[in-house]
């Protein structure tokens, strides 16, 4: 029932200094200096001396029903594991379709999610696919969110990519309304998350919408916006204006985009147009295809995603000292968990939020990871396994 957790230096994201941590069930029930155990029935005590705690890790885009499909039936790629998420140091996930919104269904993803939480996680997902109209539960994107406790906005919904439906600004203001709605009838953030390729267009057709709508910036929250420089310099754009943009990690230069940007040199350059990191999340794109096409559009090879690169990426970006610590975590916790309207239950460590941590050794490795006060690794041994696994 009960677990104390002593001595680690604890990030909440914010440095609080050397904490004992107590959890009860799934939830911090206190935080302070050596907390009294004597009376506690049931407890576990585990000693964090020289260890780092930081809260559990939040990924918003993640194919956890498998994703991909451009190259065929064999280019499927599969589901995630448990132990997929858990390595990584993830706690909690969202769950979306992307470019197979027709051997991939909403029902499926749905019940991939439940299943992961019945696994020990905490999921989410996003009603839609790449195409407009999309793909839904209950026929309407607006109801979706509204009624159903798991879906929290729309998407991965795609523009500026030739897989996309070619969606008109008129198409993007309705879909944009009907989740911001959803979102108010439901208390969720109703957001639109969107899947921007490297067409000419990028962020324009979202821009136009903030410009001559009344639909707020907050609603749109446009990915991969790392894949090349023009893209990017919209995405800088779209932060001063008041927006928020999602990198994603293992971006980087290549023959076919060589002016992509690793998510370190995208911080950088955030960092040196002087806007704040508090409206930048980076999320992994997991188990979704990594398609590369050639010139003329046509698929020349196909890999897949790995949630394993979320914080290695963002392990570099403090190691090369980019940021610090407590700055850089919030990338991955915090922010991400406001945007989702889930924080203080998710997104940092403070009394009464979910007992979700990721413990770190000196060289910032991960070494153990709890979700909902159960350990998934423990010391770096996989303790809890999915069914199947």
């Amino acid at each position: 029932m009960f677990l104390l957790l002593k001595g680690g230096e604890v990030y909440s994201p914010k440095y609080i200094g050397k904490m004992d941590i107590l959890t009860c069930n799934e939830k911090i029930i206190k935080i302070g200096n050596n907390i009294a155990f004597k009376d506690l029935p049931d407890i576990s005590i585990i000693d964090l001396s020289g260890c780092i705690v930081v809260p559990g890790f939040i990924d918003q885009h993640v194919h956890i029903a498998g994703g991909g499909g451009e190259g065929g039936p064999a280019t499927r790629t599969p589901e995630i594991n448990l132990t997929d998420l858990t390595k990584a140091g993830i706690t909690t996930v969202v769950g979306l379709l992307g470019a197979d919104g027709i051997t991939r269904s909403m029902s499926e993803l749905l019940a991939k999610s439940r299943a992961l939480e019945e696994e020990g996680l905490t999921t989410y997902i996003y009603t839609g696919a790449y195409e407009l109209p999309t793909r839904t539960l209950t026929n309407s994107v607006r109801s979706d969110i509204a009624i159903i406790d798991k879906v929290l906005g729309t998407g991965e919904i795609a523009i500026s990519d030739h897989r996309s439906a070619q969606p008109t600004v008129e198409d993007l203001t309705k879909l944009a309304a009907e989740a911001r709605v959803g979102g108010l009838l439901g208390n969720k953030p109703g957001i639109v998350h969107l899947h921007v390729g490297d067409g000419i267009r990028g962020l324009t057709p979202i821009i136009d919408i903030v410009k001559n709508t009344e639909i707020p910036i907050t609603q749109f929250i446009p990915t991969h916006v790392n894949r090349n420089s023009h893209l990017f310099l919209q995405a800088l754009e779209f932060l001063k204006m008041g927006g928020r943009i999602d990198l994603t990690s293992d971006i980087k230069p290549d023959e076919n985009s060589k002016t992509a940007l690793t998510p370190e040199n995208a911080i950088k350059k955030i960092i040196e147009n002087n806007l704040s990191i508090d409206n930048v999340t980076m999320s992994s794109d997991s188990n979704g295809s990594i398609p590369v096409f050639d010139e003329n559009k046509k698929l020349v090879k196909v890999m897949v995603g790995s949630t394993l690169t979320l914080y290695r990426d963002l392990k570099e970006i403090i190691t090369q000292g980019i940021l610090p610590l407590e700055s850089a975590i919030k990338i991955i916790t915090e922010n991400v968990a406001k945007v989702l309207l889930l924080y203080p239950k998710k997104g940092c460590i403070k009394e009464n939020s979910d007992a979700d941590f990721v413990v770190l050794d000196r060289n910032l490795n991960i070494s153990s990871v709890i979700a909902k006060g159960q350990f998934m690794i423990k010391f770096n041994e996989i303790v809890k396994k999915g069914i199947f696994e």
